[in-house]
């Protein structure tokens, strides 16, 4: 069946689809029911099914014959370490990290914290904690005490897995002292504590002494088999931004997030078992839980843990090197990552220094594709380049070209098609539905399909209100956009980035792809700053390629005339600053609100999530009176 025909059989009879979609899963209990909505009115899916992830992730595919087969490929160019970890191995390591977790107490609905790099020890205590039935909830490495406290109070753990450090391409970031300090300020009694001591930051020989090392702690202890959990039972917590300040703890269950992960990387990804797939990101951040470690591995697929980064270990090819030596057959990145291997060889010179023939396809997500970034991947690799969209909150994406039900023409610009489950529509501030082509609020119907949260961690009223107070029936996806007049959906950015320009309602997205089509421009934002005449203007924000020689008034000229070419002078756009870089997350996405705010004059305070603090220094000088 074809995408068409799939969609609406999931519209239409939904409880009937996913459960055959949950055939592809080992159930200790088969469900059979689809999806029930529990006593706080929350969608639950296979209420009546019982499973354990960790059984589906490793101990079935080592049942059926691949011991052999390598499960993770571990790169930390950083380290200069690799590893092939099979999935015989993997589950060994995994079944003895469980036994040491239970013998610190924990067991099934337990929660565990790991606040670690990007290693292997991350990734097998994660599947320890789903072995147990356990809660994880992973922390990006590197956060601030105060962001660690925060968690670590809301998930009250019983285990705090640790690192002594984590790696960067230019520096050594200590996680003790980062430890330390959220364990005298958090709210809840002090978990255990389990270190990994790595040799690029050896502990005190003192603390060694006292400490709950990883060797032997979670190495030596007897290997336990899987707790049976219900399908509704969580199996993490992940901790996404919230507008009061306090984190959000979005849970994810353990039955509906396996079936639809397993199904996405068939449907969505068109891998098969024995493939080998690649998300060059983090397990910090919700596309490092689900195609790093759970979706390939419920798949029988080869994942890639790379501690790394897309440019400087050691240059711009180091995406390309990945693929070649592992033969990857799918790679899952985020626009920033090319943004940043464009910049520094944008004639792709390092792309033909690799054999890439095992590449068939590049997924990217995170935030907004822009085109220029698409043709220059098109053109570079000559294979499809996917921009698909999804959430934290969804776990998987909720619009994208599947190239396993079908493969549609590309539009720069747009995620293509909503997949099967979910029913994504457009509506305007009152909830009326809007007609192709007009921008709106993007929300989905609910129910909304397997893998999505059914709730925020202890806070239920927080996530009615967060989510579906504003929309009944309908959850608030935060995301502005339009459909087209072919059903392709295009999201323009947050809804807070729809600026208002003397009474008209303007996207800072669409100026973006006009000054990203700059042929000196290597990336750039927009926002919307106060203006008392206006009520907002928008200002540009611009990164060049390396190697350019364009003096800054030429370039704001030229822009200005790009942007009133295409969108008129009612966009009022006129002011350009030309930044050494852009204030990011760590996970790639740049800091547009807080940028808004210095630009406005208003308080601001340092993101936990930041790559590099002093960025938005540089963006406060930058917006100085004379620049």
């Amino acid at each position: 069946m074809g995408y068409h025909e799939v969609y609406e059989q999931a519209q239409a009879q939904p409880d009937q689809f996913w459960l055959e979609k949950a055939r592809l899963i080992e159930w200790s209990r088969g469900p059979e029911r689809g999806v029930d909505t529990d006593v706080e009115g929350n969608d639950r899916w296979f209420s009546d099914g019982t499973l354990n992830t960790c059984f589906n992730a490793l101990d079935r595919h080592v049942r059926d014959g691949r011991a052999e087969q390598v499960a993770i490929y571990y790169d930390s160019p950083v380290t200069g370490t690799r590893e092939a970890i099979s999935y015989g191995d993997l589950l060994d390591r995994v079944g003895r990290a469980a036994g040491g977790l239970a013998k610190l107490g924990v067991g099934r609905g337990d929660r565990v914290v790991l606040y670690m790099p990007m290693v292997p020890e991350a990734v097998i205590t994660m599947l320890a904690c789903a072995r147990l039935g356990a809660v994880h909830s992973v922390v990006f490495g590197g956060f601030a005490a105060a962001e660690l406290a925060v968690r670590l109070s809301d998930a009250a753990p019983k285990v705090l897995v640790t690192a002594t450090c984590g790696v960067e391409t230019n520096r050594t970031v200590e996680y003790l002292p980062i430890v330390d300090a959220a364990l005298t300020i958090c709210s809840v009694d002090a978990p255990h504590l389990v270190v990994l001591e790595r040799p690029e930051h050896p502990m005190d020989p003192e603390r060694r002494n006292s400490a709950l090392l990883w060797e032997p702690e979670m190495t030596s202890a007897e290997p336990l088999a899987c707790t049976e959990v219900a399908a509704t039972d969580p199996l993490y917590i992940l901790y996404t931004s919230g507008t009061t300040g306090k984190p959000k703890g979005v849970v994810r269950d353990n039955g509906g997030h396996a079936v639809a992960l397993a199904w996405s990387m068939s449907a969505v990804y068109d891998v098969s078992p024995g493939e080998v797939f690649w998300a060059a990101s983090d397990i910090g951040w919700v596309v490092g839980h689900s195609y790093i470690v759970y979706a390939p591995l419920l798949a029988g697929c080869t994942t890639v843990l790379y501690e790394g980064k897309p440019v400087k270990t050691p240059d711009a090819g180091a995406f390309w090197r990945v693929v070649s030596d592992y033969r990857v057959s799918v790679l899952f990145a985020a626009p920033t990552a090319f943004r940043a291997i464009r910049k520094e060889d944008p004639d792709g010179g390092h792309f033909s220094n690799y054999d890439l023939g095992c590449l068939r396809a590049l997924f990217l997500a995170g935030e907004r594709l822009d085109p220029p970034t698409l043709h220059w991947l098109e053109e570079l690799t000559g294979l499809p380049v996917i921009d698909h969209w999804w959430q934290t909150e969804t776990g998987w994406a909720i619009a994208s070209n599947p190239l396993g039900l079908e493969s549609f023409p590309t539009k720069p610009g747009s995620a293509t098609r909503p997949l099967p489950g979910f029913q994504v529509e457009i509506l305007d501030p009152g909830g009326n539905s809007l007609p192709p082509g007009e921008q709106g609020s993007v929300v989905v119907k609910r129910p909304l399909p397997p893998a999505c949260l059914p709730t925020l961690w202890g806070d239920q009223e927080r996530f009615e209100s967060s989510y579906f107070s504003a929309f009944p029936g309908y959850y608030q996806t935060g995301d502005g956009g339009y459909i087209d007049d072919e059903g392709y959906l295009f999201i323009m950015g947050r809804t807070d980035d729809v600026i208002n320009v003397a009474g008209h309602r303007l996207s800072t997205g669409e100026m973006e792809e006009i000054i990203a089509d700059h042929v000196a421009v290597a990336e750039c934002a927009v926002i919307g700053v106060e203006d008392a005449l206006k009520g907002q203007l928008p200002l540009g924000f611009v990164v060049l390629k390396d190697g350019v020689d364009l003096p800054d008034e030429a370039l704001e000229a030229e822009l200005v005339a790009m942007v009133r070419s295409t969108l008129g002078p009612v966009a009022c756009f006129n002011r350009v600053l030309v930044a050494t870089r852009l204030p990011k997350t760590r996970s790639g996405k740049i800091l547009r609100g807080t940028m808004r705010k210095i630009a406005d004059g208003q308080s601001w305070s340092t993101p936990a999530t930041i790559e590099d603090p002093a960025a938005l220094d540089e963006v406060a000088a930058l917006l100085q009176p004379g620049n």
